[in-house]
């Protein structure tokens, strides 16, 4: 990981300024594989920053009586991976199914690549950018690898889905290699290979991932540090939720500690406190 992409927070809060990394360019070119990435200067010609690709701000949302989530703000740039960890029940699928318009918050705003995407139904929500995974993979078993990411683009232009295609094969070579294979035949990490690489075929800008490493073996763990660095690469805002603490600071850039239902802490491993650190890693 570059260390010019390290960009903390802070303790105490979510991050509601944009981080620091890589600027995307929409160029002619489009996803080739890798999209053309260049920095843009601050207005003071400082260090290069990215727009947020989401904005989550002051986000409450209750199930009844329950508050589910209460008050949580974070930001992921252009380029970013920015991992929400915490234990079960700390409202971290809730938040994913609340910015993709699954569940209607109480209160607080989402936008997605600068727009407000509060109250619009998921597949317009999918269409502003947003490719949400969740959790269990769901592939579409009886279906080749090739098939599963035509599913994944969004268009009905087949050209332009043949050259989606194309670049995530130059992106995840192993895809290409299983292009004709069944996606029920696959293994666990090259699953989860494939359902990042569908999610990308809908050039998102943001890509939310809901328990990625569940149920992989730890050789498949390292595999999908690379395969997640390699989707930011292409200049795609990242957003992981993870139980694995250890993974999610090996990955991010920055981190927040979700406990029931309010952010405890955020920033990069280094400034996460240590009493919390010690008690998701015990």
């Amino acid at each position: 990981m570059r260390p010019d992409r390290r960009a903390g927070l802070g303790q105490g809060g979510a991050n509601r300024h944009p981080g620091r990394g890589l600027v995307r360019s929409r160029g002619a070119g489009g996803l080739s594989g890798r999209r053309d990435l260049r920095r843009r200067r601050g207005s003071r010609g400082g260090a290069a920053v990215t727009a947020p690709v989401l904005e989550v701000r002051d986000l409450t949302v209750r199930y009844g009586h329950v508050t589910a989530l209460e008050d949580v703000s974070l930001t992921v740039g252009t380029g970013e991976v920015v991992a929400v960890v915490g234990p079960n029940g700390a409202g971290k699928t809730t938040l994913l199914r609340t910015m993709s318009g699954l569940v209607k918050p109480a209160s607080g705003g989402i936008s997605i690549a600068g727009r407000d995407v509060v109250g619009l139904p998921a597949y317009r929500v999918a269409r502003a950018g947003l490719a949400h995974v969740p959790e269990g993979r769901g592939t579409v078993a009886p279906l080749t690898v090739e098939d599963n990411l035509r599913l994944g683009a969004l268009s009905e232009n087949t050209r332009e889905t043949d050259r989606r295609i194309a670049g995530m094969y130059e992106v995840f070579p192993a895809l290409g290699r299983l292009k004709r294979r069944r996606a029920g035949l696959l293994s666990g990490g090259e699953q989860q290979m494939l359902v990042v690489a569908r999610g990308l075929m809908s050039q998102p800008s943001l890509l939310a991932i809901d328990e990625p490493s569940m149920g992989l073996a730890p050789i498949m763990v390292r595999e999908l540090v690379g395969m997640l660095r390699r989707a930011a690469e292409t200049g795609v805002g990242v957003l992981i939720v993870e139980q694995n603490l250890a993974l999610a600071t090996q990955l991010a850039d920055r981190a927040l500690i979700l406990v029931r239902g309010t952010v405890r802490a955020s920033g990069s491993r280094g400034e996460l406190p240590a009493d919390l650190l010690e008690e998701f890693l015990a």
